[in-house]
């Protein structure tokens, strides 16, 4: 006969069983779902944050939804704000969205798609949340290999980011925690991401990446973030399953 345990023993030890909390950016887009699904792999409560920032491609919102419901997220909350008062790029203004490029000229400059700071908007919303939580751990999915070029994506940014977030925070000034901004992919190709998602049983059909997206969320096929996307499953000798639903007439 087991012998009960003392009740302070058993809450500590429920205490202690209790997943660490932390904030996930969740765009809705392949990249972000899989760091999601990253997140949730090594044991943290998953809190997902999206933006609805004033975007044309908003359809990436129900994806984001969608991706939350299925990896079954401890919560999944959307930020309101509108960036189209400063404008400045394809997804805030009335400017159009490249098509067609080739990798080359992807890997040249950067292009009218880069939001002005909006990774470091979104790290501060993240940050917020994450100091309300007790969390000490912030993930993103930025990448510097397959990308177009934006400067917010580069591990340069994300190390001094950690560092600003670790002096401008209460827990961080107090010595109490050190938060750390996880970017799990940020030195994999999209076929590498891809191949770490399906690993994990990420549903690709779910999310949305594309720039340009028709009045019923059909990718364009040709914005860069379209064609990245497509090589990386291309790269996986894999068929798009976004393109198969879209074509299949699915919600």
């Amino acid at each position: 006969m087991n012998a009960i345990q003392p009740l302070a023993l058993t809450s500590k030890r429920m205490v202690e069983a209790s997943p660490k909390p932390a904030v996930v950016l969740l765009s809705g887009g392949l990249d972000s779902a899989t760091v999601a699904a990253i997140a949730a792999s090594e044991g943290f409560a998953v809190h997902a944050l999206s933006f609805d920032y004033g975007q044309r491609h908003r359809w990436e919102l129900q994806a984001a939804e969608r991706v939350a419901a299925s990896l079954k997220v401890a919560a999944h909350r959307v930020a309101r704000i509108d960036l189209r008062v400063f404008g400045g790029s394809a997804l805030t203004s009335d400017i159009a969205v490249p098509k067609g490029r080739s990798s080359t000229d992807m890997g040249v400059g950067i292009p009218v798609t880069y939001v002005p700071a909006r990774n470091t908007i979104f790290l501060s919303f993240a940050l917020a949340w994450a100091e309300v939580l007790g969390s000490q751990d912030v993930f993103i999915g930025v990448n510097a290999l397959d990308y177009s070029g934006y400067p917010d994506c580069r591990p340069e940014f994300i190390a001094a980011y950690e560092t600003l977030a670790n002096l401008a925070t209460k827990a961080g000034v107090e010595g109490r925690q050190k938060l750390k901004i996880h970017a799990p992919l940020i030195q994999l190709t999209k076929a590498q991401i891809i191949q770490r998602g399906l690993a994990l049983g990420v549903d690709y059909s779910l999310t949305s990446s594309c720039y340009d997206p028709d009045e019923h969320g059909v990718p364009c096929g040709q914005c860069d973030s379209c064609l990245l996307r497509q090589k990386g499953f291309r790269d996986n000798g894999l068929e798009d399953p976004l393109r198969a639903r879209s074509a299949s007439g699915a919600a």
